[in-house]
This record gives structure tokens, sequence and C-alpha cells, in this order.
């Protein structure tokens, strides 16, 4: 079976990963996050496993490249891979 980390596309929603260093493991809501403040482009935001959204303090934006395990793989159906041709066009406004 073909894995998202295998094809460079995005994990799905619902997804939980554990980042390179960190103790406590993360859910995936939302993907193609601009972060107001630096306006830099991230690939994921997350909220903490298995608490969930407590405010905007315990989100964490934060890349692919920083994930150390995917944990778990979120729900995936054609609705998904028809949303990951748009997530691929995704790009950072100038």
């Amino acid at each position: 079976m073909e894995t998202r980390k295998e094809t460079d596309a995005l994990l799905p929603l619902g997804s939980v990963v554990l980042l390179k260093g960190a103790h406590k493991k993360l859910m995936i809501y939302g993907r193609k996050q601009i972060q107001i403040e630096s306006n830099r482009l991230f690939d994921y935001i997350g909220v903490v496993y298995p608490e969930g959204y407590i405010d905007p303090n315990y989100s964490f934006l934060f890349n692919q490249d920083d994930v150390e395990k995917v944990e778990y793989i979120g729900y995936i159906n054609d609705e998904e891979d028809r949303f990951q041709k748009v997530l691929e066009n995704v790009s950072h406004p100038k």
C-alpha cells in the first residue's frame, strides 16, 4: 500500500504525527496555512492530541520536514484525492 509520505502529497486532515524533538503528538486540522505575523507558508496546522483544540496558543504550524513519525493517517477518499491536486498548486501569495 502506498503511503502519503511516499507520494509527497500532504497528509490528510485527522492525521496524527510526532514532530522531531517533541514529546506530544499533534493532530492535523489544516493544510497550507500562512502565519500572519511572519507571512510564512506552512504545510500544516495541528492541535495537541488527544486534547484537541484548546485555544489559539495550542495550535502549532509546522512543515512536512518537521515530522519524525506519522502515528495515524487521516481519512482518504475520492474527494481528498481531488483536493490534493488543489493543494499541489497552492503557493505563497506575494
